[in-house]
């Protein structure tokens, strides 16, 4: 039999210090470079050696790639997609040890010379000897090696399954890695005749408080959208105050009211989504003036579990609207109190009536021409292009000023669960029994992993329209920014989540589980995938 490179926990772990090795920070160069040493490690498996054309690596965005590596059993059917990122979140947290953060065993040394800088868990971990440090040894590159492990040795052992392994970049802003992705899985899956039958990703199991001692899998994921505000108000000069409104006063009414939220807030199986949060509230002028500011834009971030964007978007605007009536009725008192004739009220309108009124206005070709220049200012990301057309649009109708613009800025991510999957029942029953008796491991059941994911974008289930409201809402959407819907509805399996141990995801102090990751978990996940691959189970 072929000897396996990845077949021992020690290969493991020299895997993952190789792979957290290739920085690969979103939006750099390294996250474009990654996945062609990713595919050239698999090149060194005999099974793609002699089937490259099971090996690609396929256009995402902005010269970014993903990697696709299919073991195929000539009599198999059932596939399982392992699914993994590769992007990391930057390293300036570090500070002067900022070159080791992506070098795990240097860097768990020297910090037992800086033990005093750390939190007293971290501190407790790195004397314990059980944890390993570095930038992506958490999330997420830990999960991709385990991917790696295991399909190589299901290639080696020749299981009766097909694996689908799928690892991709960007996940750590907009997920185009993963959006991009979507109709490559549909082109492999009629190509090679396969039947998906689970989407299984790697994320990292987070502690759910201190001390907790539990391991957890995920059987859904929560989902992730931004309704945001363009706040168009009435300039005048500082002198003449009440003779305009400003922005900012208009937008304190409804920020106030989305932040923390009780009413945006799910609670679904007995878990709870995090709060509302404004993300970003500014000022669009970039100069100081004594004119006083009358556009400025806001970003909230909504949690979801079982809502859609309709749903989201429909409450959005109801909270937006009591917030104008009270903006209103303060400006109307302080006016009066002032004996000064007030500009007009606050209106709440979509994003898509405000470019209805403009296409009316101005016709079509004036409003793409309006969109096509501001998609040309490459140094505004998804975001700010939003806001930025959705200002430029009500500045030629200002006849709909002072005004509350609703719209959704990208990323967004659905929320998905297979929790009352049969399939995914007998995976999770498989995991917490085979883990306490091998490992003594206490395995629970989370229905949404609270990390956000890329499984938001298979096994999509909407029984209305919900994602019209977000394509009309948001103003980039079908240039630089869209999502596969009607593609992702195809990629109908069941999902879970199933990783390694670990801590401080996106801190200076990111640490993986020593025996948890090379051990315990590929082990567990190497026996779930046999356990489907036996006649006995329907894959």
């Amino acid at each position: 039999m072929t000897q396996l490179k990845w077949g021992t926990p020690k290969a493991l772990r020299e895997l993952l210090c190789e792979v957290v090795s290739w920085k690969s920070m979103t939006l750099t160069e390294g996250e474009r470079e990654f996945p062609s040493k990713v595919a050239a490690k698999l090149k060194g498996l005999t099974y793609f050696q002699e089937n490259p054309e099971h090996l690609g690596l396929h256009d995402a965005d902005l010269g970014r790639r993903f990697v696709t590596a299919l073991y195929k059993h000539p009599s198999a059917l059932g596939t399982v997609v392992l699914i993994s990122h590769f992007d990391t979140v930057n390293t300036e947290e570090y500070g002067d040890l900022q070159e080791y953060a992506y070098q795990p065993e240097e860097l768990t040394r020297l910090l037992h010379s800086r033990i005093d800088e750390l939190p007293a868990e971290a501190r407790e971990d790195l004397l314990s000897g059980e944890y390993l440090f570095g930038r992506g040894t958490m999330d997420m590159k830990m999960g991709l090696v385990m991917h790696m492990g295991l399909i190589e040795k299901a290639s080696v052992e020749q299981w009766p399954i097909n694996l689908l392994l799928l690892t991709v970049p960007d996940e750590e802003v907009n997920s185009s890695g993963m959006r991009a992705a979507v109709p490559k899985l549909l082109e492999l899956k009629e190509k090679h005749q396969l039947t998906f039958k689970l989407f299984l990703n790697g994320e990292p199991v987070f502690t759910q408080e201190p001390g907790d001692r539990n391991y957890y899998v995920y059987s859904g994921s929560i989902g992730k959208i931004m309704p945001s505000a363009l706040f168009y108000g009435k300039e005048t000069h500082v002198g003449q105050p009440l003779s305009g409104i400003t922005a900012p006063y208009i937008a304190s009414f409804l920020t106030q009211r989305m932040e923390w939220n009780l009413s945006l807030q799910e609670t679904v199986m007995g878990e709870r989504t995090p709060l509302p949060v404004t993300l970003q509230q500014k000022d669009l002028r970039s100069e100081y003036s004594v004119q006083t500011p009358y556009r400025s834009a806001a970003l909230y971030n909504v949690f979801l579990m079982q809502r859609n964007a309709e749903e989201i978007m429909n409450m959005f605007e109801k909270v937006a609207t009591d917030a104008a009536k009270a903006c209103n009725q303060a400006y109307h008192e302080i006016c009066k109190e002032q004996t000064v004739t007030p500009v007009g009220d606050v209106r709440v309108l979509r994003y898509e009536d405000l470019e209805k009124h403009a296409v009316r206005k101005f016709g079509v070709e004036y409003v793409a021409g309006i969109k096509a220049a501001i998609q040309k200012r490459e140094e505004w990301d998804d975001r700010e292009k939003s806001f930025r057309i959705a200002d430029a649009l009500i500045i030629e109708c200002q006849e709909l000023a002072p005004a509350i613009v609703l719209l959704y800025a990208p990323p967004y991510y659905p929320a998905v669960n297979s929790s009352e999957n049969e399939l995914v029942k007998k995976c999770i029953s498989y995991v917490k029994e085979r883990g306490f008796e091998k490992f003594g491991l206490p395995v629970n059941q989370v229905h949404y992993f609270n990390g956000i994911s890329d499984l938001s974008y298979v096994n999509y289930q909407d029984a209305g329209e919900g994602w019209t409201v977000f394509k009309e809402n948001t103003p980039v959407w079908g240039t630089s920014y869209s999502i596969p819907f009607d593609e992702m509805t195809k990629l109908h399996a069941p999902v879970l989540n199933v990783g390694p141990l670990g801590k401080d995801a996106h801190k200076r102090t990111e640490r993986l589980h020593i025996k948890n990751a090379f051990e315990e978990v590929p082990a567990l996940v190497e026996g779930m995938v046999k356990m489907l691959a036996e006649k006995k189970v329907r894959c």
